[in-house]
């Protein structure tokens, strides 16, 4: 997908966990290269190696594949280094996880379908 001035959304899919997470950051990655994302697979990342591969790809959004209640402590504290670099225009959200995070973040259940997730991003990212 493209925005209108010609530049595809960028996703960075990294996985904070095990190796079921390793298999979901995979699905959701192709989901959404399959749906015309730019996405960058980032492999198994530390919250703090996390958030300075979303400045160095210049991402908008940052999907991380955890479980439980794992998702809305990761997201919270990815928010937290990226605003620490003055990071604070990227969405941020978890697969494979039933909460509810607070602020501007999304967690969405197991089994999901990508469509989902492509649809929520291209509305919070309004394009």
């Amino acid at each position: 997908m493209t925005t209108p001035g010609g530049e595809r959304i960028r996703v960075v899919v990294a996985t904070p966990g095990d190796d079921a997470a390793d298999r979901a950051a995979t699905v959701v990655a192709r989901g959404l290269r399959d749906a015309g994302m730019e996405v960058v697979h980032a492999g198994r990342l530390s919250p703090e190696a996390l958030a300075a591969t979303v400045v160095q790809e210049d991402a908008d959004a940052v999907g991380l594949p955890c479980s439980g209640a794992d998702a809305p402590v990761l997201l919270a504290r990815l928010a937290a280094l990226l605003a620490d670099r003055g990071v604070d225009d990227v969405v941020l959200f978890a697969c494979g996880a039933d909460a509810d995070p607070p602020g501007p973040t999304r967690v969405f259940p197991p089994g999901r379908p990508a469509e989902e997730i492509t649809e929520w991003l291209r509305g919070r990212l309004g394009r």
